[in-house]
């Protein structure tokens, strides 16, 4: 028994020194992966990024506008919600008084309470308010009273006013809603060109209107990954583009390569050149970039490029004889069946001349 042990621990000891001895140690000190694909040193890549052109707006993206400054344009006529502060002397100071901030009910209606009732100041402006409110105290007063009796309004705060502060998707025709102040055309502008050409628009409501326009969400600059699918059928899946990705951010997003995928056949195709009719092909070591953290070959992605994945020829090869031979394997399959089920239900064993056999 101590015999057979010793032999045992012989033998996996040979198992485990001679890979080391082949692999000259490798097994602890692994060689570092060389690409040996053809690299494109002008283009950009890990560790050497460009930035991208200008962002220009496009039909489909989402913009954040925000108008920190919000102004009517004067003369302001007040509306429903809006609030004012009314100051009134000459009046019943005492028992009644009015002084405080009132808010313009629905109808642009002013309640001054008890027992000076409302004023309607419905398309009016401030002064215009005033001066309705003047003429509404001074109904019931003597021309002493009338004398004495002063009104000042101020605009307090405006509720009225159209919010624009938030995402605005650009429409199919070009263009951003913003309420009540219309629409404006922003596609293909760059960001400075939207906020010029809404602050041209909203001019006309407010008192120099300062807009401040960021890209909310990217939806129209991507780029592509075309997976071949061995006769399984061929993947296209498209991805947003921020503008900081690598092809290794672009595998990352589909958990690596799947079975059918050669790892040797990976390349960039990016368009370039009149109506894009000369592409320019980058090849990856998908090897080296994942294995052996070379950069390489890891290239940055721009608007539009096609990552393609070849399919492996041996498991295309399986798909395509698996589909000319399934068939014929069916037909077999049902004749022999057909042929069995014949064989058991007919001739002497229905006559029960299987039991005589067995007798003899």
């Amino acid at each position: 028994m101590t015999k057979n042990r010793s032999l045992w621990t012989g033998f996996l000891l040979v198992l485990t020194c001679v890979p080391m001895f082949f692999s000259g140690c490798s097994l602890f000190t692994p060689k570092p992966v060389c690409t040996r694909t053809p690299v494109n040193h002008s283009a950009p890549k890990e560790l050497a990024m460009t930035s991208m052109e200008e962002y220009v707006i496009r039909t489909g993206d989402i913009l954040w506008l925000d108008v920190p400054r919000l102004v009517p344009k004067s003369p302001y006529q007040l509306k429903s919600f809006d609030a004012v502060s009314i100051h009134v002397t000459g009046v019943d100071d005492e028992l009644h008084p009015i002084d405080r901030v009132f808010q313009i009910q629905p109808g642009s209606l002013i309640s001054l309470g008890h027992p000076y009732g409302q004023v309607n100041v419905s398309g009016m402006t401030v002064e215009e308010a005033e001066n309705a409110i003047y003429d509404h105290l001074s109904k019931p007063m003597t021309e002493e009273g009338k004398s004495r009796l002063r009104v000042s309004v101020s605009l307090e705060e405006i509720q009225g006013l159209q919010q624009i502060y938030g995402e605005h998707l650009v429409g199919p025709d070009g263009r951003v809603q913003l309420g009540c102040y219309g629409t404006v055309y922003v596609n293909e502008l760059t960001l400075q060109e939207a906020k010029d050409a809404i602050e041209f628009a909203l001019v006309k409501y407010l008192d120099t209107p300062e807009v401040s326009v960021t890209i909310y969400s990217y939806n129209t600059q991507r780029y592509y990954m075309g997976l071949q699918g061995a006769g399984f059928g061929d993947k296209l899946i498209a991805f947003p583009l921020t503008g900081n990705e690598t092809v290794l951010d672009a595998f990352a997003e589909i958990n690596g390569l799947d079975r059918i995928s050669n790892s040797k056949r990976i390349r960039i195709v990016r368009p370039r050149g009149p109506n894009h009719s000369h592409p320019q092909i980058l090849e990856v070591d998908w090897k080296a970039i994942t294995a052996g953290a070379a950069t390489e070959t890891n290239y940055q992605i721009f608007p539009g490029d096609r990552i393609y994945v070849e399919e492996d020829k041996l498991v295309a090869l399986d798909s395509g004889l698996s589909k000319i031979i399934a068939p014929v394997e069916r037909v077999f399959g049902f004749a022999l069946l057909g042929a069995q089920t014949v064989t058991r239900y007919s001739g002497s064993v229905l006559e029960g001349g299987g039991d005589r056999l067995n007798r003899y």
